[in-house]
């Protein structure tokens, strides 16, 4: 599907899926999961190549930041989905092809959607392709701000939780751990994409400002140093957010670690005190005719006597050092 965006006085304005063929050249060309006709279309309209999906999801910068025949190619890894337990990533590749913008994503992202609401009613933020390009760049950063602030709360409100001293009657036993790693395990994922989204749109960000695009007035410079100055302090609390998610995932590994030593302690306890009434019991239940004390009338009482004893003795000892 593609969507011609044309300026006007009011704004930008989409007029559909189909262009009309007296129309000026639309500033913005919008394809979205576009086919191979939609494709051939722009390119022969534009003059322009268009990357398949697949040379997208190259990881090399020379494949996705370059300049071919006057026009400046740029894909970007974003991530989507961020309202759901499952964010993705994908890939959007921008051409600035003159004074006309093509974007071709095989995802909606809401930073789209909320640049072109915003763009219907603001017209001197799109006065050309590249004040579109900077508009949708500024979008997605301050997405990717507002998933930081959010990631940043659940990771204080996680931690309370895993730290907070139990009270009310609330044993260690009944916390759910399995639950809080699959809290940190989400918690560190989202972050994750959102620092590799970061840079990839910070080197985007390097390889326009460094283009010589007549195009590129020096008000969208502007926009895009503040964007990458954005970026960079962006980065520097996502690795601090990353850092702080280690650290919850160490904590609660070693929490769980001691329940299982407190379960272990139990056990080996046990066993240090019932080891010694084993041992009397063994010794009196052996097949000899003689036995010492084995026939005296208070025999068997001695041996239960001795039992307890030895039994109550460990115990006793644990206790007062503070063992149990």
């Amino acid at each position: 599907m593609i969507h011609y965006f044309f300026l006007d006085a009011t704004g930008l304005h989409s007029r559909g899926v189909d262009a009309p063929a007296s129309a000026t050249t639309p500033l913005w060309f919008d394809l979205l999961n576009p086919t191979a006709d939609e494709i051939g279309g722009v390119e022969r309209q534009l003059g322009i190549s268009i990357p398949t999906r697949d040379e997208m999801r190259e990881i090399e910068s020379s494949n996705r930041l370059y300049e071919d025949e006057g026009s400046l190619y740029m894909t970007a890894t974003v991530v989507t989905k961020l309202d759901t337990e499952r964010p993705e990533n994908t890939q959007v590749t921008y051409i600035l092809a003159g004074d006309a913008l093509v974007t071709v994503r095989y995802a909606d992202p809401l930073p789209f959607r909320r640049f072109i609401a915003y763009a219907e009613k603001h017209p001197h933020a799109c006065s050309n392709a590249a004040a579109v390009l900077a508009g949708l760049l500024e979008f997605k950063v301050n997405r990717i701000a507002d998933v930081l602030e959010r990631t940043s709360d659940d990771i204080d409100h996680l931690s309370q939780h895993i730290f907070t001293p139990l009270s009310g009657g609330t044993r260690r036993r009944d916390i759910d751990y399995r639950q809080i790693l699959e809290r940190v395990g989400r918690i560190g994922d989202l972050n994750s994409k959102a620092r590799e989204t970061l840079g990839s749109l910070g080197r985007l960000l390097v390889f326009l400002l460094q283009a010589s695009q007549p195009h590129i007035g020096s008000d969208v410079r502007s926009r895009l140093k503040t964007s990458t100055r954005d970026i960079e302090q962006m980065s520097g609390h996502a690795s601090f957010l990353g850092d702080k998610v280690q650290f919850m995932l160490d904590a609660t590994l070693g929490m769980i670690n001691i329940d299982q030593n407190n379960i272990l302690k139990i056990f080996s306890v046990a066993t240090v005190v019932l080891l010694p009434p084993s041992v009397i019991g063994a010794v009196f239940g052996m097949n000899f005719s003689h036995i010492p004390a084995a026939q005296h009338a208070f025999g068997f009482w001695a041996a239960i006597g001795a039992m307890v004893i030895s039994a109550v003795g460990p115990y006793l000892f644990f206790k007062r050092r503070g063992w149990l």
